[in-house]
This record gives structure tokens, C-alpha cells and sequence, in this order.
């Protein structure tokens, strides 16, 4: 019994000899702190399309698999089981579920500001969006807009106009002009008025110089990806440029608009083409994020389009053998990718409408 309490005295004594190693907590590394936020929406992409292209890029060369985390997002709106663009885009942008066809704005007419707006007011962070559709379509409207119904093209575009972010790029030229509109209004001129350098081709828009850019690249909506080239890639890489010089960094929001398109379409030589736009605009997305080490890419879409589903193909030549549902929207979960700092949040399923307070949490670490 003294040998125990002798040997209880001395333990003090033999750690502190030891220089307190064995009370010494180990340091560990500190998780590097998120600067920007890129946040792709793939619109209509389900787990089908997803894996139609992984097995189209063969021999594991899909960008898809770089990515370290991953989960699933339930789509349901406010009042219905299956979404809309307009009520999916809201959801993913603002962090609420809001009735179909509106576009951040609540039933009882709350107007709620989405990720961009509020990462700029908040934090002081540079904003902007690209995307392969009008930029007045549902999603990009989304992060601007408020309205009561999503093709409200004159307010939507009002409101762009008005609107403080540092990149737009899409399509959509002929909704600016005022020979075009029943109000009369010219939102081109108020957006020259505000400062903003502007481009109606891809290549113009590479060459912009400026703090504020406005890329509205085709008179309507821009063609397909075979027609349009790398407009995805090349708009998002000028985004980035364009951003990346705020000392606060920036939230990104970046859409392949057409994927929706072909599965409504039923059209499976589309749907690939603007898979493999997708991808490459990932794989540059990635690059940039994996050299940044700053900057937190999250991928989803707000619905899943067509019912598709891959009954056959054959991994050895990048072929799937396709088959639809439907030629709308179906009110399956839809994949959720993430790469970065802050990517292990985005796990398991969550409801779409946790997106914006996920980033919102990680942002303020």
C-alpha cells in the first residue's frame, strides 16, 4: 500500500521531469478558412445523368469523382411534391421553400435574399452568376429577383438591372432592349448607366476589363453546347477572374441550364454534349479551387428532369443505354457533390433548402 502511494506522490514529479509531455495536448491543423463559394446547379441532373457521364468520360476520368464528399438533396416546394425551376432555384439560392413559379419570394410575400446577396451585404464578398440559359430564367433569377411568377421577363429583368453584382453572363440580349418590351423600359441602359462593361460574344467577353461585367452572349437563349463552344467554361473562368480581386472573396453561382432542356426534350445525344460541357467547366472549377485552397465548390441541381433511368450500356466504350419516364420533372432526391474546405457539411440528405444556411455557417468561422 506505501509503494502505491509513494508511486501516486512521484507522478507529478516524473511528468513535469518529462516536460508535461503526457499532458500535452497535440496541435491539430487548422482547417484553412473558406474566401469564395462556388455553388453549381446542374439543372434537372439526377443520379442517372450524373452517372451517364461518368461512364461517358471511361477509364474513372469523370470530374464527378474527384470529388471527396457527397450526398443527396430532397426537391419538394412549398406546395408541391414535384418542383419547379422557379421553386427549386429559390430553395437552393435563399434557403426556403417557396411555392412553384415563384422566384424567392414567400407565400405570404416575404422576399428572401438569396446566398449572393446576402454573402455581399453580410460579408462583403464580390457576387455573380453564369449560366447557359437566359439570364432571366429561374435559376440565375433567383439569386436578383422577387416576383410572384418566374416569367415576369420585364420585372425580372427591371430588377437585374438594379441589382449590385459584379458578373452576370448568359443570354438573353432581346429582354434588354426597349423596341422588345411592352413597358418601354431599356434595362441595357441602365446597366451602362451603373458602370458595367458589356459583351454580346464569348469572345468579347474574354477581353472585358472592369470591375463590373454583364455578358449577354446570344440574342435569346444561348444555343446548345455544340453550337455555343465552351461558353460555360470560358464565362466561369472570366467570372473568376473578375472576382477573385475583392479582398473579401466571392460566391459563384454557375448553372448548366441546358441539361434540363434535353431531358425535357427526351434527347440523349443533347443531354451527353451538355454533360460534357459540365464536366469541363468542373474540371476547371476544381483546378482553380484545388490551388486556391481558400474556395468551397458545392454541386446539386433543383430537380431531376426526365425520369431517366439506365437500363443497359457498356462501360468499355462510354456508352448508356437511356431510358425516360417522362418529359417533365419527377420529384426524385438529386446528387449533392462537394470539394474543399467546409465539404464535409455536405452529407447524407438534406432538404434543398439547407444549402444556404450550411454555406452561411461555414462563412462565418
Amino acid at each position: 500500500m506505501k509503494r502505491i502511494v509513494l508511486l501516486l506522490m512521484l507522478l507529478p514529479l516524473l511528468t513535469y521531469a518529462q516536460g508535461g509531455r503526457t499532458h500535452k495536448k497535440q496541435q491539430q491543423p487548422k482547417e484553412p478558412q473558406v474566401r469564395n463559394v462556388i455553388f453549381v446547379v446542374g439543372d434537372g441532373m439526377g443520379v442517372a445523368q450524373v452517372y451517364a457521364s461518368v461512364v461517358a468520360q471511361r477509364a474513372d476520368n469523370s470530374v464527378f469523382l474527384r470529388f471527396p464528399y457527397s450526398g443527396f438533396s430532397r426537391t419538394y416546394s412549398h406546395n408541391r411534391y414535384t418542383t419547379d425551376s422557379g421553386a427549386g432555384g429559390s430553395a437552393l439560392m435563399t434557403g426556403h421553400k417557396v411555392e412553384n413559379y415563384h422566384i424567392a419570394l414567400g407565400p405570404d410575400g416575404t422576399a428572401y435574399p438569396s446566398i449572393l446577396s446576402y454573402a455581399k451585404q453580410h460579408y462583403g464578398k464580390a457576387a455573380g452568376f453564369v449560366v447557359t440559359s437566359s439570364v432571366l430564367d429561374a435559376t440565375p433569377a433567383s439569386t436578383y429577383a422577387h416576383v410572384t411568377n418566374r416569367k415576369l421577363f420585364d420585372s425580372i429583368s427591371m430588377q437585374m438591372a438594379q441589382c449590385d453584382f459584379e458578373v452576370m453572363i448568359g443570354g438573353d440580349l432581346n429582354h434588354f432592349k426597349p423596341e422588345n418590351r411592352r413597358d418601354g423600359f431599356a434595362p441595357l441602359d441602365t446597366l451602362q448607366a451603373r458602370g458595367y462593361a458589356m459583351a454580346y460574344n464569348t469572345l468579347d467577353l474574354m477581353a472585358l476589363k472592369g470591375r463590373r461585367i454583364c455578358g449577354l452572349l446570344s440574342p435569346d437563349n444561348p444555343p446548345k453546347a455544340m453550337e455555343r463552344g465552351r461558353m460555360l467554361t470560358l464565362g466561369t473562368l472570366k467570372a473568376i477572374e473578375t472576382l477573385n480581386v475583392s479582398d473579401n472573396g466571392f460566391v459563384l453561382m454557375v448553372e448548366g441550364s441546358q441539361i434540363d432542356w434535353a431531358c425535357h426534350n427526351n434527347d440523349s445525344a443533347y443531354l451527353m454534349d451538355e454533360l460534357a460541357d459540365f464536366e469541363d467547366m468542373l474540371s476547371a472549377v476544381l483546378d482553380f479551387a484545388k490551388h486556391d485552397g481558400h474556395t468551397l465548390v458545392v454541386v446539386t441541381a433543383d430537380h431531376e428532369t426526365g425520369g431517366l433511368t439506365l437500363l443497359n450500356g457498356n462501360i468499355a466504350t462510354g456508352q448508356s443505354k437511356p431510358s425516360w419516364a417522362t418529359g417533365s420533372h419527377s420529384g426524385i432526391m438529386v446528387p449533392v457533390f462537394a470539394f474543399g474546405p467546409g465539404a464535409e457539411n455536405f452529407t447524407g440528405i438534406m432538404q434543398n433548402s439547407d444549402f444556404f444556411n450550411k454555406i452561411i455557417r461555414i462563412l462565418e468561422k
